[in-house]
């Protein structure tokens, strides 16, 4: 059965860095895109960043560009977001999720729609 586990969340202060970890287990991440996703209370879902089947494609939305990084480790069959100049707006449950279907080696998208598996979440609380 597939499943994703998030790890990693917790309380940092405005500036700092943290690195989220996705476990995958059930199917192998070189057959699946991999997106993050996050939702602060009182806010919709928003996609935070992707990577293709491949892992030649990533995706991030306007608002982390430039300050988080997504990477995979095929042999620990985990996805990571690496959280860099973190900002209050930043805190949210976040989330990683995987497609039912394969979805191309390059692509990978933003939409929640076009994830069926999700993981748990975890916290991210951005204060001082």
């Amino acid at each position: 059965q597939l499943q994703l586990v998030e790890s990693g969340g917790g309380l940092v202060q405005p500036g700092g860095s943290l690195r989220l970890s996705c476990a995958a287990s059930g199917f192998t991440l070189d057959y699946y895109a991999i997106g993050w996703f996050r939702q602060a209370p009182g806010k919709e879902r928003e996609g935070v960043s992707c990577i293709s089947s491949s892992g030649g494609s990533t995706v991030y939305a306007d608002s982390v560009k430039g300050r988080f990084t997504i990477s995979r480790d095929i042999a620990k069959n985990t996805v990571y977001l690496q959280m860099n100049i973190l900002r209050p707006e930043d805190t949210a449950v976040y989330y990683c999720a995987a497609p039912e279907n394969y979805s191309g080696s390059y692509y990978c998208g933003l939409s929640s729609y076009e994830y069926d598996y999700w993981g748990q979440g975890t916290q991210v609380t951005v204060s001082s």
